[in-house]
């Protein structure tokens, strides 16, 4: 098919690495965007992250809204290019981006329109708390680009060519860099000053995009953006993609409840440690993200086409790769985690209490990776089911561990292993899970 590329042949490590290196690139530009507003913010000061990290978990709750129709392109797209079926194909890409383009508005007015009661939720003080507000506003003003430019991702990794995705992220965040500064310090605006930044970054990458695929017609020759809603494409989709959104968007009450229980444990600098901390892990987590994604696109084009033994492979290759970066990210947060920390926040109170939050989180890393390698399989079959339940479980149980702890006297601390534990038992449980599971797929080859 015109404009992707067959994974159901050739070497299997270097097919992975062509398909992994550029999404992770794209996964740590798209971190990056966060990180580089913390890092500029940080430099006024620990409440205004404050104000940027409790509104982090609502644009975390937009990127897992996002993932409906990204998981869901990258699954149905990819399992029709595994088939040899365009037409197919070029229907489940139309019905992901409309689906989103319909979803992301929905959402950007809501948060809009009731930024002032969701702020008041994590119990911040007063100032805080209108920096929050104002900074979400201008956020939610993006939120349209940033989703539908996410399943154009999808799409673009469903058919091989997930270099472009990466291309156009790394324009975005450039102009991300240099703005920022621009707007928070020789503008005065602040922490508005980010979220500006932000969303014209984001309306640039979603302009790229449509250049890509409409003017030059990257994949399928062109193919319509909006098009009528059919029954099947549509329950596909959603089957495919909403255990992976509602598992994302369930962990981001479950974080805004653990930030709140934060900032009545810590005040706003046990918030700043949480959220902070949580967009540092994320060099971990993206770093294994883009292993899972690139497997869960060669998956689906493999299993679908019947080459059960590549997919094994494919997933032996991953693990061994993924335990590796575990076992290194693991050192690197036990060791280095207070040094890390202070890079993005300068203050010794902060960067205190990021070392230790860093520590605890480093003995989860490799388990952490374990469970994100598991989805990618799980998800280039077809299975988005199971790691939902393991993930919704597992975070589920960050609840109860953490009153627990925290009443035995442990405080913030308390918290943070919490948090630890719960990902070492998500790691352990998808693990057993895809090992029963690849036992009835070595049946059948």
């Amino acid at each position: 098919m015109e404009g992707t590329r067959d994974l159901t042949y050739g070497p299997i490590l270097r097919q992975l690495f062509k398909l992994a290196a550029p999404i992770m690139a794209t996964s740590f530009i798209q971190m990056a965007y966060s990180l580089t507003d913390m890092a500029w913010v940080g430099r006024i000061g620990s409440e205004a992250v404050a104000a940027i990290g409790a509104v982090g978990i609502l644009t975390w709750m937009s990127g897992s809204i996002s993932l409906l129709n990204k998981v869901g392109s990258e699954v149905s797209v990819g399992q029709a290019i595994g088939q040899k079926d365009a037409e197919r194909a070029v229907a489940f890409a139309s019905h992901n981006i409309t689906m989103s383009s319909i979803l992301s508005g929905v959402w950007a007015i809501f948060l809009f329109l009731f930024a002032f009661p969701v702020m008041r939720t994590f119990g911040l003080q007063p100032g805080i708390t209108e920096q929050a507000i104002h900074y979400l506003r201008i956020v939610a003003l993006g939120l349209p680009f940033f989703i539908v430019s996410t399943t154009f991702t999808g799409v673009f990794n469903a058919a091989g060519r997930s270099q472009i995705p990466f291309a156009i992220s790394a324009g975005g965040l450039v102009l991300n860099m240099i703005l920022d500064p621009f707007f928070i310090f020789v503008m005065g605006w602040g922490t508005n000053g980010a979220a500006v930044a932000t969303v014209l970054s984001q309306v640039i990458v979603f302009s790229l995009f449509i250049y890509q695929l409409k003017i030059k017609k990257t994949l399928f020759s062109g193919f319509k953006f909006l098009v009528a809603l059919k029954r099947k494409c549509v329950m596909r989709i959603v089957q495919l993609g909403l255990p992976v959104a509602t598992l994302n968007i369930l962990f981001a009450f479950i974080n805004m409840y653990i930030c709140k229980l934060s900032a009545a444990e810590g005040g706003h600098i046990g918030l700043m440690t949480f959220t902070a901390g949580g967009q540092i892990e994320a060099i971990t987590w993206n770093t294994a993200q883009g292993f899972s994604t690139a497997l869960s696109a060669f998956v689906a084009q493999n299993y679908a086409a019947g080459q059960v033994l590549r997919v094994l492979r494919a997933y032996r290759t991953t693990l061994w790769l993924t335990g590796i970066l575990g076992i290194s990210c693991t050192l690197l947060f036990i060791i280095f985690g207070k040094e890390i920390f202070f890079l993005f926040v300068p203050e010794q109170a902060a960067y205190t209490s990021g070392g230790i939050f860093m520590r605890i989180d480093g003995y989860s890393q490799l388990f952490m990776m374990l469970e994100i390698t598991m989805q990618g399989m799980f998800y280039g079959m077809g299975r988005t089911l199971p790691p939902a339940m393991i993930s919704i479980s597992g975070n589920l149980l960050r609840i109860p561990i953490a009153l627990y702890l925290v009443n035995l006297g442990l405080g913030v601390s308390g918290i943070w292993w919490a948090v630890s534990i719960s990902s070492t038992l998500k790691g352990i449980c998808a693990f057993i899970w895809f090992f029963i599971l690849k036992k009835k797929l070595l049946s059948i080859t």
